[in-house]
């Protein structure tokens, strides 16, 4: 009696076992099932808030101050213009082109007009719907971005027309490549919150239409300084402060990668900041609070690619040395080859944006010590191997944005004449585009 009991309990305990194991072996049951976690979902609610503010008003400012002020009402509105239209092209059908299922180069259109996107709809752990308002943030600072290439004096249509293409033809299919399932994620290519996407696209196009729309009137014999550089230190301080969503909230999540990712970027901004200003001193005899902020935003541009693979000393190295190269960058393309990218678009971004995307493939190796970083892309076991695939995404980047912009540009001129002319930029284009002034004095 006493063997048949047992062998009861027996049976029984194969029959919840039995049990259990089918529960976690269902989909209905399954512990990987996607829920949504309210701490991540608030964070990047945040980050979302910080990157717009980035745009609006940070760059606004940023570079409303760097322009004489004939122009400062017409930058003003080209960032409040971009941030409208890029938005209701995004979801027309952009965010589906950047992260939709599709080929290894761009995603369908599954997704247009958000299809199928409800308030329950996951990705990740957070909503799609903030998701998708996140990854639109970074959409609409990246044109504007370029708005300093050929600031004061390319028409508002033709700003218009041409940040709408560049957006479809460049910006998504780009962001499909890195971040969108595309052949560069697959390669393992290292690029954290944008150094590709943002940074070196906004900056090739910003050279290329400098080169094709020519210097402005005066240009380099005649001095075009800043007309307010207090808006533009308010301008940085907001771009600082805004970055912290910018790279830390492309974690997607309220954990230890994001709060390492904004503790780099604010070293690098430091030390990028700092660097530019002593270099500048050294060089010139005074330390400029333009010199000051622009290798702030050379420190943040150099880090945002490698934002969640490196440690703080690796930031702060990153941060030195964007520094020195995008402060000789400038001086290179204005002093030497005459290029006038207005507002130093390309040596300060796309300049950086190359170097910390260089960088991140070395500083992310777990085996340099107190300067180790958090390890290289799955599959990829050396510092060399990295930035191969570093620089097979560097080259791609620069050659598909330079051909594809000089290309819409041209598009663009076919339709509407892209520069103002000349007596029309004498005149400043706040009068002669939107027959306002900035100031009345």
């Amino acid at each position: 009696m006493i063997k048949n009991y047992t062998l009861q309990i027996g049976n029984f305990k194969f029959f919840i076992l039995t049990l259990c194991m089918l529960a976690n072996s269902s989909p209905a049951f399954a512990s990987e099932t996607a829920t949504l976690d309210s701490g991540d979902t608030a964070w990047i609610l945040v980050a979302t808030a910080l990157v717009l503010f980035m745009t609006l008003p940070g760059l606004a400012l940023f570079y409303g101050g760097l322009v004489r002020t004939k122009n400062v009402l017409s930058v003003l509105l080209q960032c409040f213009a971009i941030s409208g239209i890029v938005t209701i092209l995004w979801l027309a059908g952009g965010y589906s082109i950047a992260f939709s299922e599709g080929t290894a180069f761009a995603g369908g259109l599954s997704k247009a007009f958000f299809a199928g996107m409800l308030e329950d709809t996951l990705s990740g752990t957070i909503p799609e719907s903030l998701f998708a308002l996140f990854q639109m943030t970074f959409a609409i600072i990246t044109p504007a971005l370029i708005i300093g290439g050929f600031a004061e004096r390319m028409k508002f249509s033709s700003i218009l027309l041409f940040s709408s293409l560049w957006l479809i033809v460049v910006y998504c299919p780009i962001t499909h490549w890195v971040w969108g399932g595309g052949w560069l994620q697959e390669m393992g290519l290292l690029d954290f919150a944008g150094g590709t996407v943002v940074h070196i696209t906004a900056g090739v196009a910003s050279l290329v239409a400098a080169l094709v729309l020519g210097q402005r009137d005066g240009f380099p014999h005649t001095s075009m300084p800043p007309h307010n550089m207090t808006m533009t230190v308010k301008g940085a301080g907001m771009l600082w402060v805004g970055w912290f969503g910018f790279n830390g909230g492309s974690a997607l999540a309220a954990n230890g990668d994001a709060a390492m990712a904004m503790l780099v970027t604010h070293i690098s901004a430091a030390a990028g900041a700092m660097t530019w200003m002593f270099y500048e001193w050294k060089k010139f005899g005074k330390p400029t609070a333009l010199g000051t902020v622009t290798g702030m935003v050379a420190g943040l541009g150099t880090i945002t690619p490698a934002s969640g693979f490196v440690g703080p000393a690796g930031a702060l190295i990153i941060g030195v040395t964007a520094g020195i190269i995008c402060f000789n960058a400038v001086l290179f393309m204005k002093s030497v080859l005459k290029v006038d990218d207005s507002l130093d678009v390309f040596p300060v971004h796309g300049v950086g944006g190359i170097t910390g995307t260089l960088l991140a493939g070395i500083f992310a190796s777990t085996g340099l010590g107190i300067f180790s970083g958090q390890g290289f892309a799955s599959g990829i076991n050396s510092v060399s191997e990295q930035l191969y695939v570093q620089s097979i995404g560097i080259a791609a980047t620069v050659g598909y944005t330079a051909i594809a912009t000089f290309v819409i540009l041209k598009a663009v001129n076919a339709v509407t004449a892209l520069r103002v002319c000349k007596e029309c930029e004498v005149e400043g284009l706040d009068v002669y585009g939107h027959g306002e002034q900035g100031y009345i004095l």
